[in-house]
């Protein structure tokens, strides 16, 4: 992991400002109780800070080799006191040996200087534990954050996982049917087939064109839906029947791509299929605030389909709608008498990841 300095220039600014502190606070005791001289105090306190200024950085990389989640609280401990003791050392031989020279000629000076070689050492000491407690709040916040990034972006890998395999779930089933209906047709109308399979590749064409993609613009789910009832009927004809009532402000709401399928061809399979009469599909649409109401209704013969219920297409849009808007009432299902109806609110703005 980086060091916090090399990231952020901001970060560098606010330690040296940390540092500035420090220096002005050991100034100032230095000026008023134990150097009278104030520009040896001045020197004093720049040279001694300054130099674990520059040690301070350096702290930074022995964290990454003395791991707590690694490593005993023992071993951590010894290894910290150790490189504690070593960086005291070092920090006070350094400040020593240039102030030394500098004012070699001062007895005074130096014979203070050799009596607070052990406090400066114990201070040494003090800056060392403060900046390592400091730097492991700073690792383990990136750790954190980092692990947290990754969690989430797991967590949309497998979200968009499961909205694509609940999106190819429709084709195979959509497919089944289609092929069905050709293989009946080749027999009694061959026309009727060759005219069928024709529309059935363009609509796969179209359809797995835009399997990439999981929203899409009402206007064009629309045409899909066209294109799809054009398949159903070249077998059905007058029998099925498509009305649509949709204002201008839908047509370029988006919406999840391939919502709207499973509802068509659950109208077809229970009105169409299991009913000798013209089967109507009512497809309206109308803005509600930030939200669009979409619903779709189609009659049936009631003594013909015993149970008319949540199948897996509409089973699928729930789960669809659940992982794109984190809501579990944007689709309600009902049934009165030979009309049954299905009805989605589509929010605006997707639920955050």
């Amino acid at each position: 992991m980086l060091s916090p300095f090399s990231k952020k220039r901001t970060t560098i600014i606010y330690y040296i400002i940390i540092w500035m502190a420090v220096f002005l606070n050991h100034f100032s005791i230095l000026n008023s109780f134990l150097v009278n001289d104030l520009n040896i105090a001045i020197v004093d306190s720049f040279v001694y800070n300054f130099i674990y200024c520059l040690i301070g950085m350096g702290i930074w990389y022995p964290i990454q080799y003395i791991n707590i989640d690694e490593s005993s609280i023992g071993k951590i401990i010894q290894n910290h006191v150790i490189t504690a003791m070593i960086t005291s050392a070092i920090w006070v031989y350094s400040g020593y040996f240039i102030l030394s020279n500098l004012y070699a000629s001062d007895e005074l000076y130096l014979q203070f200087l050799n009596d607070s070689i052990v406090w400066r050492f114990n201070i040494g000491i003090i800056y060392y534990s403060i900046l390592v407690s400091l730097y492991y709040v700073i690792f383990y916040y990136r750790s954190f954050r980092t692990k947290l990034e990754k969690e989430n972006r797991l967590q949309t890998l497998v979200k968009e996982a499961e909205l694509k395999s609940l999106k190819y779930q429709i084709n195979p089933h959509f497919i089944f049917n289609s092929l069905n209906s050709i293989s009946s047709l080749t027999i009694s109308d061959p026309e009727k087939a060759r005219e069928m399979s024709t529309n059935l590749s363009t609509f796969l064409r179209k359809t797995l064109a835009s399997n990439e993609i999981q929203k899409i613009k009402l206007k064009e789910e629309i045409e899909n839906i066209k294109l799809y009832l054009e398949i159903e009927k070249v077998r059905f004809g007058e029998r099925l029947e498509f009305i649509l009532n949709i204002s201008d402000d839908c047509e370029k709401f988006e919406i999840p791509n391939m919502i709207l399928q499973p509802i068509v061809e659950n109208a077809i399979k229970h009105g169409v299929y299991e009913s000798i009469e013209k089967v109507t599909i009512n497809f309206n649409c109308k803005l509600e605030g930030e939200n669009i109401s979409i619903t779709v209704s189609n009659n049936f013969d009631p003594t013909s389909v015993s149970d008319i219920g949540e199948g897996i297409g509409l089973k699928n849009i729930r789960d669809r709608l659940n992982l794109i808007y984190k809501r579990t009432d944007l689709i309600s299902i009902s049934k009165e008498s030979d009309l049954f109806e299905v009805s989605l609110l589509i929010p605006k703005i997707p639920a955050h990841k």
